[in-house]
């Protein structure tokens, strides 16, 4: 995950450097979220047929690849090259892990596995972020060694250690048929599921916004000028979130829903007030504030979910999981890139905000109002 968010502070130095323009920066963004979910809809139930660790290790061994194409990215066509690769790899990695990572989960503490899927996966988005803004700032010259030569070494030796691991899943046979382009839920998590899909998706829009628009506000509209600072607005978000999921993960799944979702609507509120005011110190505690509400919605749909599927169908549930999340993360971030292109950034950050808050306060209310769990 941290692998994910890193090249994010890269690009508006690639984009001085190669010289393209904001469309093609979108297409960059979009690429990324649209090999993740083809990879999904094909692979996202392999490791329920092939094992957890085949699966975990090709994605791992793909990401590497992917790093030395931004390490060595010197034209646009090699960092969509890149950005698609990694999408491919996060989608072999996305469903097979979270899967392999319920399946270890200790018989006397039910809920880790729902825990560790919710605040591993945001500090590491957070971490990449921040540690890619800081690299920037520290040494912009030989940044993409560091960041992506260190990245591309963390992945070999990462396939190499996952074969330590036990294989939690035996295998069963239909693994050219789990390859047809599909997305489905286990009948037994399917009512479940549809429950939590309102707050799914307000939480991964509100994501889609603070990563597409984040750090662009931060420059152009706030006065941040270094890159670690510009990182800030995805760590902000995604750091608090995974915090927070530490925080409440004693509480009931309703309730860290709830919570989850009436934040996303307060704080990604709260965050437009204080861009209007011109306040960066203010923006930043609103995009903290939002984050939490993301993180808890998203543990909350997690801990929803993950006990009703069986161990033989957690990779095809957390496959449906994150196509939803990429989809609503995906297509409102594309759809804002061209906005910004047309219409500016403050506009089309105004809009795109208003649709996240009210599609959290949508979801809170749907769970407030709705089956008590």
């Amino acid at each position: 995950m941290i692998g994910a968010s890193a090249p994010s502070p890269f690009y508006p130095v690639l984009q001085e450097r190669i010289g393209f323009s904001s469309v093609l920066m979108t297409v960059v963004f979009a690429i990324y979220a649209v090999s993740m979910l083809l990879c999904l809809l094909t692979t996202g139930s392999l490791s329920d047929h092939l094992g957890r660790r085949p699966v975990v290790c090709a994605g791992l061994l793909i990401l590497s690849v992917s790093m030395v194409a931004f390490w060595q990215a010197q034209s646009v066509g090699l960092l969509i090259t890149a950005r698609a690769v990694q999408g491919i790899g996060a989608g072999l990695l996305m469903s097979a892990l979270s899967a392999y990572i319920v399946d270890l989960e200790p018989p006397d503490r039910p809920g880790d596995g729902a825990l560790a899927n919710s605040v591993i996966p945001l500090a590491g988005l957070g971490a990449g972020g921040l540690i890619a803004g800081l690299i920037l700032d520290l040494s912009d010259d030989h940044a993409p060694l560091l960041m992506f030569g260190s990245l591309t070494g963390a992945f070999i030796g990462l396939a190499v250690l996952l074969w330590l691991l036990p294989e939690t899943a035996a295998g069963r046979p239909g693994v050219l048929a789990s390859l047809r382009p599909e997305v489905g839920v286990p009948p037994e998590a399917r009512a479940e599921f549809l429950r939590a899909l309102p707050a799914l998706i307000a939480g991964w829009a509100t994501s889609g916004f603070y990563l597409s628009l984040g750090a662009p506000l931060v420059a152009q509209e706030l006065g941040g000028d270094s890159h670690l600072v510009q990182g800030l607005a995805v760590t902000a978000v995604m750091g608090s979130g995974a915090a927070m999921c530490f925080v409440a993960r004693s509480w009931t799944a309703r309730r860290v829903t709830l919570y989850g979702t009436t934040t996303i609507a307060v704080g990604t509120a709260s965050t437009l007030v204080a861009l209007v005011a011109g306040s960066l110190p203010w923006f930043m505690a609103a995009v903290v504030f939002a984050g939490t509400g993301f993180g808890t919605a998203f543990m909350g749909i997690m801990r929803s979910v993950t006990p009703k599927a069986r161990p033989e169908h957690r990779g095809q549930l957390f496959a449906a999981v994150f196509v939803a999340s990429y989809v609503a993360f995906g297509i409102p971030a594309v759809l804002a890139g061209f906005g910004v292109g047309e219409f500016g950034l403050m506009p089309t950050t105004l809009v795109y905000g208003s649709v996240v808050a009210l599609l959290g306060l949508t979801a809170a209310l749907l769970r407030r109002f709705g089956t008590a769990d």
